[in-house]
């Protein structure tokens, strides 16, 4: 693989990597051990009267998608030193305990990401897991769904590692759709209400 590749391979190793913690994120939130840690983010406070985030957004969503993350892109690195070389330009040179807290921050900062989205919408009175039938705020809410975790991986993992432009391109473009394709899974075993 030559450098032009290296966006490319850059892109696929963020989507496969937090396509695997989201595939253990799915099975973790379905087990009934997960509900123990049911505690939400926001601690029940509310801003103007409304919940900060919600019952939604609790302390289980993160405790295995964030290490599930950096367990990903550690395997990744371990395959691309056992030879697999087409991992080699979207694996920046680091090795793969450096490159397991780069996975754990990218998947900190996907779970993070839909944080100002819960905040806004318990404050515009929407249930968690619902949007709006109509209007603008429905398309928004669809639209900021797809995208905040999405961007905000790009944005964290931007402060450290290097990423080439056509990078943000292909996961701004690809990532929704593989975010939604969860959302899918998610709600076809149960554990989200909706999936669009």
């Amino acid at each position: 693989m030559n450098g032009d590749s290296a966006p490319f391979v850059e892109a696929l190793t963020i989507l496969i990597a937090l396509s695997a913690a989201g595939l253990a994120h799915g099975i973790w939130m379905r087990s009934p051990r997960s509900l123990r840690y049911s505690v939400p983010l926001d601690g029940g406070h509310t801003f103007r009267g409304r919940r900060v985030f919600g019952d939604n957004k609790t302390l289980r969503g993160f405790m295995v998608l964030v290490p599930a993350a950096g367990c990903a892109f550690f395997l990744l690195g371990m395959m691309r030193d056992a030879g697999v070389a087409w991992l080699r330009p979207g694996l920046w040179d680091l090795d793969p305990f450096a490159l397991f807290g780069v996975g754990a921050w990218a998947g900190f900062c996907f779970m993070a990401g839909e944080l100002p989205n819960s905040f806004l919408k318990r404050q515009w009175r929407i249930e968690p897991g619902d949007v709006p039938r109509t209007g603008g705020r429905r398309l928004f809410c669809l639209v900021v769904d797809r995208l905040d975790s999405t961007l905000a991986v790009l944005l964290g993992m931007a402060l450290v590692v290097d990423l080439h432009a056509q990078t943000w391109v292909a996961v701004l473009l690809l990532g929704p759709a593989v975010h939604f394709g969860f959302s899918v899974l998610l709600y076809w075993i149960g554990v989200k209400r909706r999936f669009a």
